[in-house]
């Protein structure tokens, strides 16, 4: 009898994989992923550092924008000064060859009232030899009474062409500012008013901002940094030390170099620093101060901001290339075992069952990780919904901002006609012509109201309150716009024509923001049609029944089609000095009061503004009294 024969046990020698090209092939494609997956994340990282300096870029001209507007508007506040000053009878007597007894007197306290209420420096008037014959300061220990300044560049170029500007350091008060000057009548001196911009220095400190202004040749004259004023972006000639040195115009100071230092392959990157080695890359920006040769510039630190980004981006490429990793890897080792399984079959059972528990632990640990990658992600996503909320709060301010740097764009309107009739006044005066004097100072005060007006819907944009909405009679709208922009349009010698249908027209809305939409309108017609050579700007009225148009047509260059899109964005312009500014608040204004406001290519060329306003019926004349005051 023969009994059967037990089972072997498998050679478990036989079942070991043996050494050949599939190891290689596998340490290849385990070398070549790795290098894949350190391919991709610095691929992220670098796109990722691209955007982010392109929305720290976009930031930053829109804060350097903003900057421009609120410095001009600071520096254009104080140049009518010098001009009122000059015009003075009672500098003029004080500078003729016998004075009344006591004049200088009343002069000094003058001045010293006018520099506590506009906030200058220092106010004070030179004579044609050089002398301080008057000044704000006279009661002081430090007057500038006595004082010659013939060596000054202002005092000459005053003498010269009839006003003049330096920014330099006081040799009596040793404070830096601008020096705003202008000739007297016959020449017999000048009237010279000191700035400071201490004040606008501490509320740039306040903001943690760096900032800072330099003139033509690089100095730096106005900073954030009280350290970098007087430093130089650029090595300064020695004939140009010289000549520095000679007119006192920045005292000792050295004129180092400031500590910037470029950064390759990036136009607009600098590391701050003094060491061999600078640290904080920053991005610096800058642009024309309009109205004077000075250069604005921005730094805005790209370090945090960009790292993060890079961080983020890197973190998520590998996630995915590792996701993608273990998936192939996966699928690969499933394959793998599969064909082992089939190959080695009864033989290879029992060291398969180990396998598969081990690859059971495995998964289980990969799973552990993924929930943990997975709750990572969502505090990641919570985080970048509250630097979401973060942005929208910085959008917001920075519109209401936008509301305040338009302020200067829009009272520089009626300042020029209160100029213009100013300077007919002192003419009419002059001819005794006293009846078309009072008249002019009328139109004066009638403008200064306007002026109060914008003040007042600052406060407006301020509080977010929305226009009102009354009937207002066309024709005064119209009228009151066309004698703001008289003076402009009587010096380039253009009459708008003017096409109204009937003068008992009357629209709803707010009347003085809609000479503030009407005058923006014509001043833009009027720089349109500067180099035509036949200019021509027309304002039509049409009756559309229950709404009426208002058309601002002018035969300039007209607007490109590609612009049309964005010319009622916030600073998007077409002007190289302009702002981009008064269309949006434009547009604004008609909304508020229930219309739109359209622009469209000329049929002769040039561009037509149209403005479509609801009917209302004619208000009766104590409401229109009450609305005028």
């Amino acid at each position: 009898m023969n009994l059967p024969e037990a089972p072997q046990a498998p050679d478990r020698n036989s079942a070991r994989p043996r050494a050949g090209p599939g190891r290689w092939r596998t340490s290849l494609a385990i070398l070549a992923g790795t290098v894949a997956v350190l391919i991709v994340i610095w691929a992220a990282g670098r796109i990722a550092e691209r955007w982010a300096l392109g929305d720290l870029r976009r930031a930053a001209q829109t804060t350097l924008g903003l900057q421009i507007g609120a410095l001009h508007a600071e520096m254009q506040r104080q140049s009518a000064l010098p001009l009122a000053l000059a015009a003075d009878p009672e500098i003029a007597a004080l500078l003729a060859p016998d004075p009344a007894a006591g004049l200088a007197e009343r002069v000094n306290d003058r001045l010293a009232e006018l520099a506590a209420a506009t906030g200058a420096a220092v106010i004070y008037v030179i004579g044609a030899d050089g002398l301080t014959v008057a000044a704000s300061n006279a009661r002081e220990a430090r007057s500038f009474i006595g004082q010659n300044y013939a060596f000054r560049p202002y005092f000459r170029r005053a003498l010269a062409e009839g006003s003049g500007s330096q920014f330099a350091l006081g040799t009596i008060s040793g404070r830096p500012g601008l020096y705003l000057t202008r000739r007297l009548p016959e020449a017999r001196g000048i009237v010279v008013v000191k700035i400071e911009f201490d004040a606008v220095e501490a509320v740039w400190r306040a903001g943690r901002e760096t900032v800072f202004v330099t003139d033509p040749r690089g100095i730096v004259l106005v900073a954030s940094n009280p350290d970098w004023r007087f430093r130089s972006l650029r090595p300064i000639a020695p004939d140009e030390r010289a000549r520095i040195r000679e007119s006192l115009e920045f005292g000792e100071a050295p004129l180092a170099a400031l500590p910037l230092h470029p950064v390759e392959d990036h136009q607009d990157l600098v590391r701050i620093g003094n060491g061999a080695l600078p640290a904080r890359p920053a991005l610096l920006l800058a642009s024309p101060i309009p109205g004077t040769d000075w250069q604005f510039h921005t730094l805005t630190p790209v370090g945090p901001a960009v790292d993060r980004e890079r961080i983020q981006a890197q973190i998520i490429a590998l996630l995915g290339a590792g996701l993608a990793g273990f998936g192939i890897v996966a699928v690969a080792s499933r394959r793998a075992r599969t064909r082992e399984r089939l190959a080695e079959a009864a033989a290879q059972r029992v060291e398969l069952e180990a396998r598969v528990r081990e690859r059971t632990r495995a998964l289980s640990d990969a799973n552990r990780q993924l929930r943990a990658e997975v709750e990572e992600r969502r505090r990641s996503e919570a985080e970048r919904e509250r630097l979401g909320r973060e942005l929208a709060q910085a959008g917001r301010l920075a519109a209401l901002g936008q509301f305040a740097a338009s302020m200067a764009h829009e009272i520089n309107q009626p300042l020029a006609a209160i100029r213009s009739y100013a300077d007919n006044t002192a003419i009419l005066v002059r001819r005794g012509r006293v009846e078309d004097a009072a008249e002019n100072v009328n139109a004066i005060g009638r403008l200064t109201e306007r002026i109060a007006g914008l003040t007042r819907q600052l406060k407006g944009f301020a509080r977010r309150a929305s226009g009102r909405r009354e009937p207002v009679l066309l024709a005064d709208i119209l009228g009151n716009s066309l004698e703001l922009v008289e003076a402009r349009a009587r010096e380039s010698g253009i009459v708008p024509a003017v096409e109204f249908p009937a003068p008992d027209l009357a629209v709803l809305g707010d009347g003085p923001r809609l000479e503030q939409v009407l005058v923006n309108l014509l001043q833009n017609a009027l720089d349109a049609v500067g180099d035509a050579p036949a200019p021509r700007v027309t304002v039509t009225v049409a009756d559309l029944g229950e709404r009426i148009s208002v058309a601002v047509a002018d035969n300039g260059p007209g607007i490109p089609e590609t612009s049309r899109a964005q010319i009622f964005d916030a600073f998007f312009t077409t002007k190289a000095d302009g702002l981009g500014l008064g269309l949006a608040i434009a547009r604004g204004i008609v909304e508020d009061c229930g219309g739109h406001l359209t622009v469209s290519a000329g049929e002769a060329g040039g561009s037509v503004f149209r403005m479509e306003l609801a009917r209302a019926a004619v208000p009766a004349v104590d409401e229109r009294a009450e609305t005028m005051t």
